[in-house]
């Protein structure tokens, strides 16, 4: 075996503003188990990783929950970290970017950079909202498109016709914060001067670092020529401020991939025999991979590459990036229950379910991966279940029933054995290179031929005629020898399946290299089911569940590095379709809170001809529920019932306004009768 490695991996950095869906979990589940992976090899390889805490977006949401940004941190890290703990993602560290670790860092690397020249000032002109008394990011701005005239549209770009322009072209400008006209002025801002590495991102880029793919890409960059990187902003902001600069901080993307070291750092106070320099300095020996998404590969492979140069430490040994994650053909949608939250599947499927299917799909490029749910279903039924389990529960109960639980010392298809042997190189190169999809289809296809074998020979049959026991033991013995095997190469994607299945075999935890050798004489403990097959019915109900999550959400939520964007648009209908619905007005009845929801008013509607309950979303808003009583509001009439985990929800009501304590229904005094369709 090759000489022990010294690895450290990362994943991007989740944003501490919201919950971890299944998109993110790609990444951490693919990064985990080329972790466990090398690890299971016995390499030294370390897995860090760090909330993103900064940002102008997490300084609004505590403001608007009434929190300080520092208890919304604490609250959104212990929600991550349960939800990776859960999934079996095994960091060695998770912390956060707001740390001192990553403040003496980020200070270090500034001031080395500036010192070399590579920091540059000037006066930018953009928007500051009066109001709020902060400047504002594009995204902070809307107004009418200057090119289609089109209304709310954001200040970079129209979602209607697609054009790009400045905020300052934008028509009647306002800010997305507090509403006011904002008002153009001059700040001093600092510059990473990108273009001074220019040269050295050439070579590196195409080094092997990056996968073609991304490397081409990366290129379109490079060609254009590089420009300057503004890497500051002004306060009020939740971040660092910059050493000698008052009210100025470092830009959120400055400080995020620093959060790595600073992860890193942080750790090694805790194991001593981890130095932070043999991994970080610009002479080391370590290896040093970043696992990312496609749409955030130019901050890791031009910004992160430039900044580690200029301050004299070590670059990346390669940057992995893989592609989105869509759901049944589509991408994530939350009126379709497709849009679900890690703890939503958790909370009605085994994780170990995800991590394999997800493994199926992983290559080595940066295609998108689809998540089609009856896929889904019928792959882990298959080949988990049906192959892979099935061969221990084939054979132990002979083994159990007619030696005492003793494995015999026997190997009776050698061929067999020899085959499952000869195929571990070719799926640890798979493992290796990150083509996790290779790697699995080799381990059925072995999966495949153990059961063929298996039925061919029919112990079972065998056991019922006289002098053929020894056959029949010989024959389990092996089935389960070719288990074992199988559990050896799934360990990175299966680490609770082999854990049990490690108690099963009484064996120590297993080893990659263990796969060489067969247990002869051996006994094993009693057999319990490993793995249940998936019901249909969960995943309904996890769909079902990730609407309800719909029910309570605003239509505009934080994502991203200090940016609001809008829930896309739902897919489109025709006149035809949305002439259809059943739109009348409603008289409310009563209203009442619902047991157990944060955001729920259970609403008793009289349509004129009918009484109905329906579930809404705008507690926030009258948080004295009996204040809409008596009043109207309008009501899709003909939206079928819905089963919500607090009863049965018979339609929809509208309401209308920016959301939180902001959502309006009508008035009573309109002239509408409850029952009359609306036209």
């Amino acid at each position: 075996m090759a000489a022990t490695r010294q690895i450290l991996v990362t994943s991007a950095l989740p944003y501490a503003n919201g919950s971890i869906h299944l998109g993110h979990m790609l990444e951490y589940i693919q990064t985990d188990i080329w972790v466990r992976f090398q690890q299971l090899r016995g390499h030294q390889a370390v897995y860090v990783c760090a909330d993103d805490a900064h940002g102008s977006a997490i300084m609004l949401r505590a403001e608007k929950e009434g929190l300080t940004s520092e208890q919304l941190i604490a609250n959104v890290h212990a929600e991550h970290s349960s939800d990776f703990a859960d999934f079996l993602v095994n960091f060695d560290n998770f912390y956060s970017t707001h740390s001192e670790e990553n403040r003496e860092l980020s200070e270090l690397i500034y001031t080395r950079l500036k010192d070399a020249g590579h920091i540059s000032t000037r006066s930018v002109t953009q928007y500051f909202d009066p109001e709020k008394g902060m400047f504002l990011a594009d995204r902070f701005i809307k107004g009418t498109c200057p090119k289609c005239a089109a209304e709310d549209q954001y200040g970079d770009n129209c979602e209607k016709c697609g054009a790009t322009y400045e905020p300052t072209e934008l028509k009647d400008p306002r800010s997305a914060i507090s509403g006011a006209t904002p008002v153009l002025k001059d700040s001093k801002h600092f510059f990473f001067r990108l273009q001074d590495f220019a040269d050295m991102l050439q070579q590196w880029t195409r080094s092997g670092a990056l996968q073609d793919a991304v490397a081409n890409k990366i290129a379109e960059w490079l060609d254009s020529g590089l420009q300057e990187w503004d890497i500051s902003r002004d306060a009020p902001y939740f971040g660092f401020e910059i050493p000698g600069e008052p009210g100025k901080y470092f830009y959120v993307w400055l400080d995020a991939p620093i959060g790595y070291m600073a992860s890193f750092k942080n750790l090694c106070s805790r194991r001593p025999e981890l130095s932070f320099d043999a991994f970080w300095n610009a002479d080391s020996s370590a290896e040093l991979y970043h696992f990312i998404g496609k749409d955030i590969v130019n901050f890791h492979t031009l910004f992160w590459p430039a900044m580690l140069e200029g301050a004299g430490f070590r670059k990346p040994t390669a940057v992995n990036v893989h592609g989105y994650l869509t759901v049944n053909g589509q991408k994530m949608s939350k009126s379709r229950g497709t849009f679900i939250k890690a703890r939503t599947y958790l909370d009605h499927l085994n994780p170990e379910y995800l991590r394999y299917y997800y493994a199926a799909k992983l290559g080595r490029g940066v295609e998108d991966l689809d998540l089609n749910l009856e896929d889904f279903v019928q792959k882990v039924n298959s080949d988990l279940v049906g192959k892979v389990v099935n061969i221990a529960s084939r054979c132990a109960g002979f083994i159990h029933k007619g030696n005492g639980g003793v494995m015999v010392e026997a190997n009776p298809a050698p061929e067999l054995s020899s085959a499952f042997t000869a195929a571990a190189p070719s799926i640890a190169d798979a493992y290796e290179k990150r083509d996790f999809s290779r790697a699995m289809r080799e381990i059925m296809a072995l999966a495949d031929k153990a059961n063929a074998w298996i039925a061919d020979k029919a112990p079972w049959a065998l056991n019922k005629q006289e002098g053929k026991q020894d056959e029949v033991q010989a024959i389990c013995a092996l089935g389960v020898n070719l288990f074992r095997q199988l559990v050896i190469f799934l360990k990175p994607v299966l680490p609770t399946l082999a854990a049990d299945a490690e108690a099963f075999l009484n064996v120590a935890p297993l080893r990659w290299n263990d796969h060489t050798q067969l247990l002869a004489n051996h006994q094993l403990n009693a057999f319990k089911p490993l793995l249940a097959r998936i019901e249909p019915a969960k995943i309904d109900a996890m769909v079902e569940a990730s609407k309800e999550d719909l029910a309570a959400a605003n239509s505009t939520a934080p994502t991203g590095n200090g940016e609001l964007v809008k829930e896309p648009l739902a897919d489109e209908i025709n006149f035809d379709a949305f002439a259809a619905v059943d739109l009348r007005v409603a008289l409310i009845e009563k209203c009442e809170f619902v047991e157990g929801a944060d955001k729920l008013l259970r609403l008793s509607l009289d349509i004129g001809d009918a009484k109905r309950n329906v579930f809404s979303g705008i507690k926030s808003a009258y948080p004295d529920p009996s204040k809409l009583e008596g009043r109207l509001t309008l009501y899709v009439a003909n939206l079928a019932p819905r089963k919500m985990k607090f009863g049965v929800s018979e339609g929809m009501v509208l309401a209308a306004g920016p959301g939180g304590e902001d959502i309006f229904l009508l008035s009573p005094d309109q002239g509408a009768k409850p029952g009359q369709r609306v036209k």
